[in-house]
């Protein structure tokens, strides 16, 4: 392989690069390089070939793990779209709640078109969050995005809403589905098929795709109004009542994003 050429930055390199188009390097040339890296008479590069294997093995679990998740929403395709939807944002004092909708493409045969890195969106980095939706809304046929303020959460009670913009972000995909994948609860008065998934969006790739979508749109709108709004911390809290929130809450009021029915006791 030439390895014992390269000098450590170099081998470190290649390995970065092996990682990151891992799906694309064939079994042989990756068996060629680790074998090289390992009969290295240096140590460190031998740490590298380890590294490596460790990472191919956990990137086949991750290609399992979310290979199981595009086959749960197989069993409900009926050569058909299937829908997945999710909300984020019931439980904060502060600003709307937001739903989307996605409808993924499941007659992929190429692992590299799978989405990896799929979860609930609360389980993953902001940073992989934000590159996992610009990649969702590449790879997605359809996807939705709905919102609900403050004002009208107020007005028509959390309960109304959330259901509410789950409505309106399924049934504004243009796409017919043979079901709604909607996560924890069926959506009430929707005119298409519909099933709750517990925890759906660690089962279903198409729910976890739309709790994604919500949550990065949603985030980025919290960023938005701490510019706005500087001492509430929206931009770390997102508008949930954490401690800072809370505080500046009592000591500069409320805003025009605040949920006053949820301030109550506060």
């Amino acid at each position: 392989m030439g390895l014992e050429k390269k000098n450590v930055k170099e081998i470190k390199d290649l390995v970065k690069y092996i990682e990151e188009n891992f799906l694309n390097v064939k079994e042989e040339d990756f068996l060629n390089i680790t074998k090289a890296l390992l009969e290295d008479n240096r140590k460190s590069v031998n740490k590298l070939a380890i590294s490596l294997l460790k990472y191919r093995e956990s990137m086949e679990k991750e290609i399992k793990r979310v290979t199981n998740m595009y086959n749960f929403d197989r069993t409900y395709s009926s050569n058909s779209y299937v829908i997945g939807a999710d909300e984020v944002g019931r439980g904060p004092l502060a600003g709307p709640i937001v739903a989307a909708a996605v409808v993924l493409d499941l007659n992929i045969k190429d692992t590299k078109e799978m989405i990896l890195g799929l979860n609930d969106s609360k389980k993953l980095s902001f940073k992989k969050r934000e590159e996992l939706s610009e990649i969702i809304k590449k790879k997605a046929l359809a996807y939705k995005i709905c919102l609900i303020d403050n004002k009208e959460i107020d007005t028509k009670g959390i309960g109304w809403c959330n259901n509410q913009v789950l409505l309106e972000s399924a049934v504004g995909i243009d796409l017919k589905p043979s079901v709604v994948l909607s996560d924890g609860y069926k959506i009430k008065g929707i005119n298409l098929p519909n099933k709750a998934v517990v925890k759906g969006d660690a089962k279903s790739a198409s729910i976890a795709c739309a709790s994604i979508l919500a949550k990065v749109y949603r985030d980025n709108i919290m960023i938005e109004y701490s510019n706005l709004y500087k001492d509430y911390g929206f931009e770390r809290n997102m508008g949930y009542g954490t401690e800072e929130h809370i505080n500046a809450i009592k000591s500069k009021g409320i805003t025009s994003i605040h949920r006053e029915s949820f301030l109550k006791n506060i």
